[in-house]
């Protein structure tokens, strides 16, 4: 059984042979087990935190909200908070020059763990490429592949469409 969560999603699942998947650049996926219990799951979300917390789907794109969604998902499930443990993954820097809202999303993550009592036991954080990740959330093993040639090549043709140019003073670039 294969699943893949996107931006805004979470999932959960006790199913032995369950494989959840999704594909990050700046975005960070928590995955997150009670190894007891037997079950697990992954979130994706874009930016660290934002004004609105309620449950609409622009609020599903912050880290809070998806953390607290995945987190509460686990313990109605059968879950226990003191035997959760997560690997994090995503966070990468994409397009220099821009903010760098991976390493934001990162240490959003690493902070909402440590605050929340939760184990961080691994994972791949920051760095230049885009990841695919796999996660059995039964068993606790995950695996990703850096996109090393597709991200440049994605963010290469960005480039080239909207060059970069030197903004004259009294002037605002919007994008």
């Amino acid at each position: 059984m294969r699943v893949h969560v996107v931006q805004g999603e979470h999932y959960v699942t006790d199913h032995p042979e369950a494989v959840l998947t999704t594909l990050l650049g700046s975005c960070v996926a928590a995955c997150i087990r009670d190894p007891v219990a037997g079950l697990g799951g992954m979130n994706h979300f874009l930016l660290p935190g934002g004004r609105s917390q309620g449950a609409d789907r622009e609020a599903q794109r912050y880290g809070v909200h998806a953390m607290e969604l995945l987190v509460n998902a686990l313990l109605s499930s059968g879950a226990r908070r003191d035997r959760l443990e997560a690997k994090l993954f995503g966070g990468a820097r994409l397009i220099d020059g821009l903010t760098d809202i991976g390493s934001q999303n990162a240490e959003f993550a690493i902070r909402f763990l440590a605050a929340e009592g939760i184990r961080h036991v691994g994972g791949s954080l920051r760095g230049e490429h885009g990841r695919k990740v796999q996660f059995w959330p039964v068993s606790g093993r995950a695996r990703q592949s850096l996109m090393e040639r597709e991200s440049a090549q994605v963010f290469d043709v960005e480039r080239r469409i909207r060059p970069v140019a030197p903004a004259e003073v009294g002037t605002v670039e919007l994008f």
